[in-house]
């Protein structure tokens, strides 16, 4: 089974109270300041349906080719320590992923672990020849994290 699944993670700490980021990381609308995918597509389309953040909460996209099509929904939070999304891509191919934001006090701060878990499909096979998951995404978890990094510490400061 663990054969038919990839997963990708990475961690960073932020010197903000787990609030601080929590907030960002749970209203979608806040995703513009820090996401590593925001910036692919300046024509992006965005649209925001559901709870304005939290559970309910869902935020649709459309763009260029590499930006694509798809869709995330917040389906579990535990304020401030969880947000479980389900992420669902339509182009330029279909998938659908758990991604989960782990949120834990850490020293001043707190220590944020953002995954991401899918099923291995025939497009994510073929480019897994080329290219782990783990090596394709995770230098843009590295970047939404040190983004988001900035991001809360500047709001904190604030």
């Amino acid at each position: 089974m663990a054969d038919d699944t990839y997963t990708v993670v990475r961690s960073a700490t932020i010197d903000a109270p787990p609030a601080s980021v929590y907030d960002q990381i749970a209203n979608f609308r806040d995703w513009t300041k820090w996401s590593p995918w925001e910036r692919v597509d300046p024509e992006l389309k965005r649209t925001y349906s559901g709870a304005e953040s939290g559970t309910g909460a869902v935020y649709g996209w459309s763009g260029n080719r590499k930006a694509g099509q798809g869709r995330m929904e917040i389906t579990e939070v535990t304020e401030p320590s969880r947000v479980q999304i389900d992420l669902v891509f339509e182009k330029p191919w279909k998938a659908r992923n758990d991604t989960l934001f782990t949120i834990e006090p850490e020293g001043s701060g707190c220590r944020v672990t953002w995954s991401m878990t899918g099923r291995k499909t025939l497009m994510t096979k073929v480019m897994g020849i080329f290219k782990s998951m783990d090596k394709l995404l995770g230098p843009d978890f590295e970047t939404g994290l040190a983004q988001l990094k900035a991001t809360a510490e500047k709001s904190a400061a604030d």
